[in-house]
């Protein structure tokens, strides 16, 4: 009999230990985030959105960069102590951003290069992370924690931002920085005391020439992760500028503050969490799960678009928000699920990649689409990625059914 209770797992005490200290990082991450945003925007440029895209393009664009090595380390590597680098490294750089930005010497490159920064640990970062959590809880709960490592994520975009709007305003966006290195030791500090005997380990595959590339290879070879893959670049890339259409919506067209900024991302984060929650209800996620997403994804984004005022447009962030959570840990389960456990570092580093790696051309892009034609057109291409995306989705679910009354049609 299935286990579908909502917090099952939960159950495993590393699993435990490890989603509290990634809660409390994952808050500092997202108020890290609203606060370099908001200098870029506000304090080192005249609300230019394009620099605020530039920004987005050097943080997630050493996900694409990096990818073959990326993938690699992190199937090949201790992943416990590779993120103990990683977030040590990252904590490091939280810190020295503070210190430029309090000391008052801070400018737009230093910005910028703090953010290449950033994403280039990031990219080793991220993959390690997601395929850990199966060395955590193992095959019996991965779809579950996987939606709950979600929930988490996003619970802490729902209380960052608003935290990050309230310190910003009171004591300055240095000090957001500061707190968020502060936060990376909780983190470490889980990852510490996991009980090592405990873990799932997978096995390594074994070194072999063309190692670095079999996962290119191997999604090759799968029309339904290429499909899948294609949904998330096209959503990551045109969809997912959310730093952009906030601010400059909460700027330019709602002439809010940094609070209301930060009151608008956590609306964002509030739908992102009930996506999450119905997530982790699910034994195991299907296809027409992420035509229903993306099609949702494209119709709110639109929404947001036509808001006439700050408070129908939290409505419709809310609507964002959910549709975006459904399909990104509809497809991040299904693809963990439907590879080969040897392959999934390289895979999710691939899936990470693709949803991120296309933001330097993307942001830019939606960048000087508000700057130039207004915010409300550059939420226009999400909404336009999210029914293209609906429309990929669709033809594989219809694809794979006839796949199987096929498969049915030769038994019988």
């Amino acid at each position: 009999m299935s286990d579908k209770r909502l917090f099952r797992s939960l159950r495993v005490y590393n699993y435990r230990l490890w989603a509290a200290g990634a809660l409390i990082s994952n808050t500092g991450t997202w108020m890290q985030r609203v606060a370099q945003d908001w200098l870029v925007l506000t304090v080192l440029t005249q609300h230019n959105a394009s620099a605020v895209g530039i920004t987005m393009a050097l943080q997630f664009g050493p996900q694409l960069l990096l990818l073959p090595l990326t993938g690699y380390a992190a199937d090949r590597c201790n992943r416990r102590r590779l993120i103990l680098l990683t977030q040590a490294l990252l904590g490091l750089l939280a810190l020295g951003l503070g210190v430029v930005t309090l000391t008052g010497v801070v400018t737009l490159w230093q910005v910028y290069a703090f953010a290449l920064g950033l994403g280039c640990v990031s990219a080793f970062d991220a993959p390690a992370r997601q395929t850990f959590v199966n060395d955590l809880v193992g095959e019996k709960y991965l779809s579950n924690a996987v939606a709950l490592n979600a929930t988490s994520f996003n619970a802490a975009r729902m209380v960052g931002p608003a935290v990050a709007g309230l310190l910003i305003a009171a004591i300055g966006t240095g000090w957001v920085f500061i707190v968020n290195a502060i936060s990376f030791a909780m983190v470490l500090g889980s990852l510490c005391l996991l009980r090592v005997g405990e873990l799932y380990p997978t096995p390594r595959p074994p070194r072999q020439a063309g190692g670095l590339t079999e996962g290119f290879r191997y999604v090759w070879r799968r029309r339904d992760l290429m499909a899948i893959l294609l949904m998330l670049f096209l959503i990551g890339t045109f969809g997912f500028n959310f730093p952009i259409y906030i601010s400059t919506m909460s700027v330019s067209v709602f002439h809010g503050d940094a609070g209301q900024y930060g009151l608008l991302t956590s609306c964002l984060a509030v739908g992102s969490v009930v996506g999450a929650l119905l997530a982790a209800r699910r034994e195991r996620p299907r296809v027409r799960l992420l035509c229903f997403a993306t099609l949702s994804f494209g119709l709110c984004c639109g929404a947001a678009a036509f808001a006439p005022n700050a408070g129908l447009f939290a409505v419709a962030l809310t609507g964002v928000g959910l549709s975006a959570l459904t399909f990104m840990t509809a497809a991040t389960a299904l693809m963990q699920l439907a590879t080969e456990p040897m392959m999934r570092g390289r895979i999710m580093a691939l899936r990470i990649a693709v949803t991120m790696g296309g933001t330097p051309v993307g942001a830019p892009i939606v960048g000087f689409i508000a700057d130039h034609a207004g915010p409300r057109w550059a939420l226009g291409v999400g909404a336009a990625s999210g029914l293209v995306a609906a429309a990929i989705a669709a033809r594989l679910m219809l694809r794979l059914r006839r796949l199987g009354q096929r498969q049915t049609a030769n038994v019988s």
